[in-house]
């Protein structure tokens, strides 16, 4: 049976709730958006892992528990406390990662429904008692949680969808298929055989989630309208893309909701590590000219044979040049490599350290992707799964970045890439870098409460 929905008297302080997964690449940008939202004007909740707690609450968000999926990744992929047989399909996802790009995404596609959908019945339950214990006008919900986007449609709930990476996350037509790229970098073309599987692979998940939706809401909302294609299923009010807005992006053609190109989630202060980072930055650069990051995001850390080819390749052919490493818990295994210009560390302030350093290495996440072009620094990217390739190819596109094929990558060659970066920064930064800078959280957030200011008085 359908929650009633809640209306909101004129001039009342409008209660949000914003619905994170347990990824920590997904939370953090999610918690800067509260953090925006309450700033605003609004009461904020953020709903999500207990290890994002403090998160939520730097952010000026009250915090309540709830579990959208059991796979999971608070920091550091193989740190985070999970169940065997989530631990078995991390280990399995990268191992792939050492195959190929369309080994990889295949599978990302196998792995979809435990990784995505393991228990929508559940999260519904949880989603109804949470609406009852907290009463909220309406929703933030991240895509990719689509128990979470399910449960509100079942529930007849107002919400906002956030999409986390690239905008073709939510399907921009019916041929666009979640798990295959809209496009590709140059360095990266995978043959057409392995692209028809992909696709194949893709068609298969999007039927298959299609009708677990439709069987959830037939069996929970009979009254309800059908969910529809399930990949495609999000906000009739308003989207979110956590994403520049390039001029050759797709139309989302059937999109009923506003769609807001926020640009970017990344903070307009960042506050300061402990002292102790001030001194790596400061030992590291009286030891050379250049200072390059070298991070490839808290799944990708683990791959510690391509982190030590990078450190390698960029001492080699970058002579003047330091070397901060984040290596999740592959850091030991690194250990050896430190030295004068050389910090290996398990995680790194990034978002701090970005306004430091002359360079970034980089899997085409998209944090560290707007992370780099709003604060103006110059990237490789070497993309292996999930939407890196077509972050990868805009940022190639918009002259943000160099890409290179991290499956075929030798030492010297991303060294030298990272050397003409330094040489000679993109020429697309300025440009896009003022773009971003006029966006932003609190740019999203002023529109978004306007929108769905709409959508609740109209319910």
């Amino acid at each position: 049976m359908n929650s009633p929905r809640r209306s909101r008297a004129a001039g009342r302080t409008p209660r949000v709730v914003v619905v994170s997964p347990p990824f920590h690449s997904h939370a953090q940008p999610l918690s800067v958006l509260a953090g925006a939202l309450a700033r605003a004007g609004a009461r904020v909740h953020f709903a999500g892992a207990p290890p994002f707690a403090a998160m939520a609450e730097e952010a000026g968000a009250r915090f309540v528990p709830l579990t959208v999926t059991r796979n999971a990744n608070t920091g550091v992929a193989r740190r985070t406390r999970q169940g065997v047989r989530e631990a078995a399909r991390l280990e399995e996802f990268l191992d792939s990662t050492r195959e190929g790009a369309v080994a990889a995404l295949l599978t990302q596609a196998r792995h979809r429904g435990e990784d995505l959908l393991a228990d929508p019945e559940g999260v519904l339950a949880d989603v109804r008692a949470l609406h009852a214990a907290l009463a909220p006008d309406w929703y933030v919900v991240d895509q990719l949680s689509y128990p979470v986007t399910l449960a509100l449609h079942c529930l007849g709930l107002p919400f906002a969808t956030f999409c986390p990476g690239h905008p073709t996350y939510v399907p921009h037509g019916p041929d666009a298929l979640f798990g295959v790229p809209y496009a590709w970098p140059r360095a990266i073309r995978p043959p057409d055989g392995a692209l028809a599987e992909l696709r194949r692979a893709a068609r298969a998940n999007d039927a298959a989630f299609t009708e677990r939706f439709a069987a959830v809401s037939r069996t929970h909302a009979p009254s309800a309208d059908p969910p529809g294609r399930a990949f495609a299923l999000a906000s009739r009010h308003a989207v979110v893309f956590n994403y520049p807005r390039f001029p050759w992006l797709p139309e989302h053609a059937s999109a009923d909701a506003g769609l807001l190109y926020g640009g970017h989630c990344v903070p307009t202060t960042e506050a300061a590590p402990d002292e102790a980072w001030e001194a790596v930055v400061r030992r590291l650069r009286s030891a050379a000219r250049h200072l390059v990051l070298i991070a490839l995001g808290t799944f990708l850390s683990a791959r510690d044979d391509v982190l030590e080819l990078l450190v390698r390749g960029v001492l080699a052919r970058v002579p003047d040049a330091a070397v901060v490493v984040a290596a999740g818990d592959r850091a030991s295994a690194l250990a050896r490599l430190a030295g004068p210009k050389v910090h290996v560390a398990d995680v790194v302030p990034q978002r701090w350290l970005l306004r430091r350093v002359d360079a970034m290495v980089h899997h085409g996440g998209n944090n560290s992707f707007t992370e780099c072009v709003t604060s103006g620094t110059p990237a490789l990217i070497l993309p292996f799964s999930s939407d890196q390739f077509s972050i990868a190819h805009d940022a190639e596109r918009a002259r943000l970045a160099t890409c290179l094929d991290p499956f075929q990558l030798r030492a010297e060659e991303a060294g030298s890439a990272v050397r003409g970066l330094l040489a000679r920064p993109p020429e697309g930064m300025s440009r896009w870098m003022g773009e971003l800078r006029r966006r932003g959280p609190d740019w999203t957030a002023d529109r978004l409460l306007r929108a769905m200011e709409g959508a609740v008085s109209r319910a």
